[in-house]
């Protein structure tokens, strides 16, 4: 399931690569288009004229936090046999220049009972652009905290660093593309048994964004993942995951400058390596916190 920081944990492990929610998708996604389909710009929010920006699903986009405003993210994916939901918070430091942000994750890996995962502790730096820009270049690193039980399979069992850069360009006034690389490090990572060895992983992946309307957008993502698990000690086994993920979303805009987006998308696994197909469910609500 999509870890909000990493879109690892969006891999689910499995043999079969067929969803077997396929009545609970069409559902959702009739009562999603339902709710697209009302008047998205009816209220006289400041921010109707202004088009969606930081609600991408499984790839970074590079604004931060404007001064002033808050983002809380949460993310939602169900596979066959397993699920995974996460929580992001997104403040601004002072202004668009720094923030500062929190990933919880809560997930029931295949055949491993529910509980917490690790905790990120993020901090991007605004490089390049603003919200107007056509160029826009925020590198991210956070600090892994080892919260989920390894034993059961929901976590690292050690601290670990991350990286992305996420970089995001203009390409005509309808057309937005977003693109990552990054890597994770966990120099003590243990496997369900105990045994220790350095971990590493890595992503690179994109996505190009058409503003359909500027409070409705259709979407399609591509991330590569190469994930490393400790199996013995001093040793790691390495898997690659190639994830296809065609979604929409909507805007909200709502009284007191809240603004409300909710998306669906469903991410096709490719392999190399086994993995399913998810469904994966999207909600943010971004508010002023101060005037």
């Amino acid at each position: 399931m999509r870890k909000n920081v990493s879109g690892e944990r969006l891999a689910v492990s499995g043999k079969s690569k067929k969803s077997a929610n396929g009545p609970l998708i069409a559902a959702t996604a009739r009562v999603f288009f339902c709710l697209l389909v009302l008047p998205l710009t009816a209220y006289g929010s400041p921010l109707t004229a202004v088009q969606i920006q930081d609600n991408s699903f499984l790839i970074e986009e590079a604004y931060n936090q404007e001064r002033g405003v808050v983002q809380h993210i949460s993310t939602f994916g169900l596979g066959s046999d397993a699920w995974a939901y996460s929580f992001t918070q997104e403040w601004p430091l002072g202004g668009i220049r720094n923030q500062l942000s929190y990933t919880l994750l809560v997930e029931n890996p295949d055949g491993f009972g529910t509980g917490i995962g690790d905790v990120a502790l993020n901090y991007r730096y605004q490089l390049v652009g603003d919200p107007e820009a056509a160029t826009v270049f925020a590198p991210r690193l956070s600090l892994l905290l080892p919260t989920g039980d390894y034993e059961e399979g929901r976590g690292a069992g050690a601290v670990g660093l991350q990286t992305n850069l996420p970089l995001s360009l203009v390409l005509a006034p309808k057309v937005v593309t977003h693109w990552n690389a990054g890597a994770r490090v966990t120099p003590s990572a243990k496997s369900p048994l105990g045994d220790e060895a350095t971990a590493t992983s890595f992503n690179l992946g994109g996505s190009a964004i058409w503003l359909l309307q500027p409070s409705f957008n259709l979407m399609v993502e591509a991330l590569w993942l190469s994930t490393a698990s400790v199996v013995s000690a001093g040793q790691t086994a390495r898997e690659e995951s190639f994830l296809l993920n065609p979604g929409i979303r909507g805007a909200f805009n709502l009284a007191n400058d809240l603004q409300i987006v909710p998306g669906l998308a469903y991410t096709f696994n490719l392999g190399p390596d086994d993995g399913e197909d998810v469904l994966f469910v999207y909600l943010s609500f971004e508010h002023p916190f101060k005037r």
